[in-house]
């Protein structure tokens, strides 16, 4: 298989910035305690599924210490997200990694039902489709894998809502790409997510127990 490059749109977790929708649940200290334990795994799970390189596109401060005191941070590119929306910055992301001349797998960083075996079934499915995406339960997507880039992907979608997903394969089917799916799988940005976190990945939700 050829060598597929992980872009993993991530914010540094500063309380009272990362997870604003998880604060009334827990507060703006364990909300980015959190949104910290997320990203660790995101970033452990796309460096164990060995597929290729791994970039890191970041905000709001690049040269903030966090970034540089990550765990296996040298194994990384490192590049800032472009102002805009989700879909301004996700488009550069895209664009810049199929630039590199590889396909690529973007993904945040709030859905931990994505590891390393499920990085390598969707890398293994851009084999033979033109694109790959990994519904979450909510409406949205957790991660989108191309092979080729088109803007109509990313622009003039109304993000953080129920409507991602079903918008994203509207916009394939004019392009007349074809989509591998994976079974729509579990995010956390609602309050209610909390108790299927805790359930399925107790020490995320809570590693002191």
């Amino acid at each position: 298989m050829n060598p597929i490059r992980i872009i993993i749109m991530a914010k540094e977790p500063q309380p009272g910035r990362a997870k604003t929708r998880l604060i009334p649940a827990l507060g703006e200290v364990e909300a980015a305690a959190l949104a910290d334990r997320l990203f660790h795994r995101a970033l452990q799970q796309a460096l164990a599924a060995n597929l290729g390189p791994v970039d890191l596109c970041i905000t709001p401060d690049p040269t903030a210490p966090y970034w540089r005191e990550l765990p296996d941070v040298e194994n990384c590119r490192q590049f800032l997200q472009v102002n805009g929306d989700l879909g301004a910055r996700m488009s550069a992301a895209a664009r810049n990694g199929l630039d590199q001349g590889s396909a690529v797998l973007i993904m945040g960083t709030d859905c931990p039902d994505l590891d390393a075996e499920r990085l390598k079934d969707m890398a293994e499915s851009l084999q033979n489709h033109d694109c790959c995406l990994c519904p979450v339960t909510d409406g949205g997507y957790a991660l989108i894998g191309l092979r080729q880039f088109s803007d109509t992907l990313f622009s003039d979608i109304p993000w953080s809502t129920a409507h991602v997903a079903p918008i994203t394969r509207d916009r394939l089917k004019t392009l007349g790409w074809s989509c591998y799916e994976s079974e729509p799988l579990s995010d956390v940005d609602e309050p209610d997510d909390l108790a299927q976190l805790a359930k399925n990945y107790p020490k995320l939700a809570n590693p002191d127990n």
